[in-house]
């Protein structure tokens, strides 16, 4: 990879990405490049960096997804939109396979112009979280969380704890984030959720809203991932009727639907905000 690279600038409701072409040059940043470029003043900022790859398995390409701490992400639901809807344009395709760490990921153009990704099974049991003690995850005490109640805990690719609350825009997510996405309980942390029903119904569809605290990227705009750990606690738990919810993020609506064969669609929008090139020896210099 260049010391000079070519990059778009992406986002789902304001979930912000830097993406760039790695299929002919694969070489990856080191981790003070991906700080560097994360850097909201100095660089270019994004809450997720999105490699695209060769396929290893059949799908159209690979997506890798770096934190701006360097760390490496398991899944990123916005990020997989936006990257998805690239190559479905670049193959003239309304349907295509996106390969990352969890697994091939079936996206496809809805008739609206936003992408649906399925993204994969819901995994509910406590060693695929991971926790680090045995329990039904429907419920669960963090101890750093003690005043929030119990967290349901889901992994879509990448461990979530939601709570839901009275009252989530009242939460000073800055604060009480790092220590919950760190507690022990997390052998590899978490994305942290907090949620408060809007509506138990409407038209069919719940309304749920919902802040989050990435694990490795702090308060976003938007997580989709999240937004599907959202709905499918939220079903578990018994809060909505129906297993589809509108969920509210600070950003704007994603719609999901937690399937009978256990898989959760997820339906956004994406947009290009601007391309540029890095000069990744300047910006670590």
């Amino acid at each position: 990879m260049s010391t000079n690279l070519p990059f778009l600038k992406m986002h789902g409701l304001g979930n912000d990405f830097v993406v760039v072409d790695g299929r002919e040059n694969a070489a990856a940043l080191s981790q003070a490049q991906y700080r560097a470029v994360g850097d909201r003043r100095r660089g270019v900022g994004y809450d997720q960096f999105l490699t695209i790859l060769p396929p290893r398995n059949g799908g159209i390409a690979y997506m890798a997804i770096h934190n701006p701490d360097g760390s490496e992400a398991q899944a990123c639901g916005n990020g997989t939109r936006c990257v998805a809807s690239l190559l479905m344009d670049e193959a003239g395709a309304d349907e295509i396979v996106l390969e990352t760490v969890a697994g091939g990921l079936v996206c496809r153009r809805a008739e609206d112009g936003r992408v649906t990704v399925d993204m994969g099974a819901a995994r509910l049991r406590w060693d695929e979280i991971p926790i680090a003690v045995e329990a039904d995850t429907l419920e669960v005490p963090v101890p750093t969380a003690e005043a929030y109640g119990p967290a349901t805990m889901v992994n879509m690719g990448n461990p979530h704890a939601v709570f839901f609350v009275e009252d989530a825009e009242a939460l000073d997510l800055a604060r009480i984030g790092p220590p919950i996405e760190t507690d022990p309980i997390f052998p590899e942390r978490a994305n942290i959720e907090f949620v408060t029903v809007l509506e138990p119904a409407s038209d069919g569809a719940a309304r749920l809203r919902m802040r989050v605290w990435e694990r490795g990227a702090g308060i976003t705009q938007a997580c989709g991932s999240g937004a599907c750990a959202t709905a499918v606690a939220a079903v578990r738990r018994g809060l909505i009727a129906g297993r589809s919810a509108a969920v509210v993020l600070d950003g704007g609506v994603l719609d999901i639907t937690w399937r009978e064969d256990g898989h959760v669609e997820m339906t956004g929008p994406v947009a290009t905000s601007f391309s540029g090139t890095l000069d990744l020896v300047a910006l670590v210099g």
